[in-house]
């Protein structure tokens, strides 16, 4: 006889043989389990199946609890809450290994590097620039000139060299476009909701980009003739080749965003008409204003803001420079200037640095090549006066600097050397100290005392209601084109959130993380990493040709074989890392001794096993005994040391090939198949 009741409001009708779970199960109201399968019986270890039931005194576990005539049962009260957060906290307090590679955590965007390196290992390059459409969309452009933070975290460098992560990006872009098979952008249906974004750089493109896939109708209005921002008016032809950077903004406005150029906010565009007139506002304006240094002579003649000056060699004018030159600042603007000034024909080129070049912000290739070009070094200096002859520049005095106690950045304080001094013959400075934001035409009262943007971190809200912002233009100031276009995307996630009503608020996810060492990592054969073919430093002075020319198909092959897989191999499929953000857990409220053990083969060399992320959910013995009719799995010793132990008869390794019923039934990824290419390696 049937049984009716209710879930969340649904009418439910249950069999006497179905528990609570399988009868919501097929009701379409999912009750959250990691021990439980169809094929197996009943188990109830995992406590996270709980429900409330009016009138019943205990939580149940849907599981194994049968429902009764009239149940009005709760999945999502406050009390179940508490109760699955508690149980996830409890196994993840004692669960070990790598949700994400370090890659992706250290990427400001999470662009999931590992997925899209072993898919061009694959061979499969278009899978590979859709992986990195999901996060942002420029692969070749930030491909030829990001500083790649993935690469500073990838472990690979603990056997020799990190991968060569930003050039396999370039590649596979470069490659789909050559096979003539570009990316088109799949876009939801039309919404009604019309956006507008002022400011058309990494960041207000990247907005566009979502908000135009997630179906709103997109309108970029921008100050320069061409979209881009700094990525074409900011990074100069020699690293990124404008017409690399065309093909994918022509990406964008072929999946239906209007752009409209030369156009000023406060000037062509008025602040509150943009407020009425769209159902939101992202203000993504960038930093187009060079800091000076506040020193004596930097209004005469030839000192020029780096930024300025780079802005007008992308408007395609050529900067008057003279022979002696020299750039203020340590990071990657200020190789752009230097660079810059070296193929503008200046004959003696400095790099101004009050620090040594450890402190330095521009990354390690930037520097070399800038020396390999002729650009001299002048670290542990600091400018105290530019001084001139008619109002023209012609030198500037420098105080010699040490270094003292690290200051709140964790560099070491640069602190005078008391009547140390040098004066050197300049004709121009270019100041690359760092870039501030013209918010021009924005309301004021959503400035900072810095002339930033001021709006929520989590949300990207500003204190007027419609109006977001994101980019360099925002609270922490100008950074890498990866953080603006990071922020572009959270931005646009919450914009979203917003046009459908629903709360604004982004969560940070969570990932379990693990610390290793190169001990690790000593058995694996030393590879170096691929060397990038290129012009020679006597080819790249004098002219803005592209210094690289891009790894080939068989380099690129042979760099993404490099890579550690590091990340989890089941993360798309653990229940338990779903879970575990769906309920805000906080592993740390149960700190305490954390298990350090090694992958062990179940198995043969057919099937691993990783204890660490073993929640002991039984389901791979249960599955082995109960649907497949072996046992070649068991529980071994009791308590927090219980591991699942092999049992391995003769036939194990043939049969196990076959079914891997154990591998596919694990909800955490602990149980992993060897692919036969790598069983062969090891019995060798």
């Amino acid at each position: 006889m049937s049984i009716t009741y209710t879930i969340d409001g649904v009418n439910v009708t249950a069999e006497p043989s179905d528990t609570i779970l399988t009868s919501a199960t097929r009701a379409g109201v999912e009750i959250p389990t990691l021990c439980f399968d169809a094929r197996t019986a009943i188990y109830g270890a995992c406590g996270i199946c709980l429900v409330e039931v009016e009138g019943v005194p205990k939580l149940l576990r849907a599981c194994s609890a049968r429902p009764q005539e009239g149940y009005v049962v709760h999945t999502d009260s406050p009390r179940v809450e508490r109760a699955r957060k508690t149980a996830l906290e409890l196994l993840l307090s004692d669960h070990t290994g790598d949700c994400r590679g370090p890659c992706k955590l250290n990427c400001p965007a999470l662009t999931d590097c590992q997925k899209y390196v072993g898919e061009i290992r694959e061979g499969r390059y278009k899978d590979a620039v859709s992986t990195i459409y999901q996060a942002f969309p420029f692969p070749a452009s930030i491909g030829h000139v990001c500083p790649h933070p993935c690469e500073d975290a990838c472990r690979r460098q603990m056997v020799e060299e990190p991968l060569s992560i930003a050039f396999l990006k370039a590649f596979a872009a470069d490659k789909i476009e050559a096979d003539g098979d570009p990316y088109v952008v799949q876009c939801e249906p039309s919404t009604g909701k019309h956006v507008a974004i002022v400011g058309g750089g990494p960041a207000g493109l990247t907005a566009a980009y979502f908000l135009r896939r997630y179906g709103h109708d997109v309108t970029i209005y921008d100050k320069q003739p061409k979209m881009g921002g700094m990525l074409r008016y900011g990074i100069p032809e020699y690293r990124l080749p404008k017409a690399v950077l065309d093909r994918e903004i022509k990406i964008i406005a072929d999946a239906g965003v209007q752009m409209i150029n030369d156009v000023r906010l406060g000037k062509d565009l008025d602040f509150d008409d943009l407020r009425q007139r769209y159902d939101a506002v992202l203000l993504a304006l960038g930093a187009w204003k060079s800091y000076n240094m506040r020193v004596p002579g930097e209004d005469l003649e030839g000192v020029i803001g780096g930024i300025e000056f780079l802005e007008q060699l992308g408007l395609g004018e050529r900067p008057t420079i003279g022979e002696r030159v020299a750039v203020c600042g340590g990071g990657n603007t200020a190789m752009d200037c230097c660079r810059t000034a070296v193929r503008l024909g200046a004959k003696e080129v400095y790099v101004v640095y009050r620090r040594t070049r450890a402190e330095m912000p521009a990354s390690d290739v930037e520097i070399d090549e800038a020396e390999e070009e002729g650009v001299t070094f002048k670290y542990l200096t600091n400018p105290i006066e530019f001084y001139g002859k008619d109002g023209r520049l012609t030198g500037m005095k420098l105080q010699i600097m040490e270094l003292g106690e690290p200051d709140a950045s964790g560099r070491r304080r640069p602190v005078p050397v008391e009547g140390a001094t040098e004066d050197i013959a300049i004709d121009n400075v270019l100041m690359a100290i760092g870039q501030g934001a013209n918010c021009e035409g924005v309301d004021g009262e959503l400035l900072t005392q810095r002339g930033t943007i001021a709006c929520d971190d989590m949300t990207f809200r500003t204190a007027i209601d419609n109006v977001f912002a994101a980019g360099d233009v925002t609270n922490r100031g100008a950074g890498i084109a990866i953080e603006a276009i990071a922020e572009a995307q959270k931005a646009a996630f919450c914009i979203n959130n917003y046009l459908e009503g629903d709360e604004v608020r982004r969560k940070i996810p969570y990932f379990v993380t693990q610390e290793v060492t190169p001990e690790e990592f000593e058995d694996r054969p030393k590879q170096n990493r691929e060397k990038m073919p290129g012009l020679s430093p006597e080819e790249r002075r004098g002219n803005f040709d592209p210094i690289y020319f891009g790894f080939s198909e068989e380099q690129a092959l042979r760099e993404a074989s490099r890579c550690l897989e590091c990340g989890c191999h089941d993360y798309y499929d653990c229940r338990l890392i779903r879970f575990a953000n769906a309920f805000d857990i906080d592993p740390d409220r149960f700190a305490g001794i954390k298990h350090d053990r090694e992958e062990v083969p179940v198995v043969s060399e057919v099937i691993v096993h990783d204890p660490d992320k073993c929640v002991l959910c039984g389901l791979c013995y249960r599955m082995c005994e109960q649907e497949v009719g072996k046992t070649f799995l068991g529980l071994y010793n009791r308590g927090f040391s219980t591991v699942v132990n092999p049992m391995v008869p003769k036939e194990a390794r043939e049969f196990c090939a076959s079914c891997l019923k154990c591998v596919e039934a694990c909800p955490t990824g602990a149980m992993k198949s060897v692919p036969a290419v790598e069983r062969v390696t090891q019995i060798v």
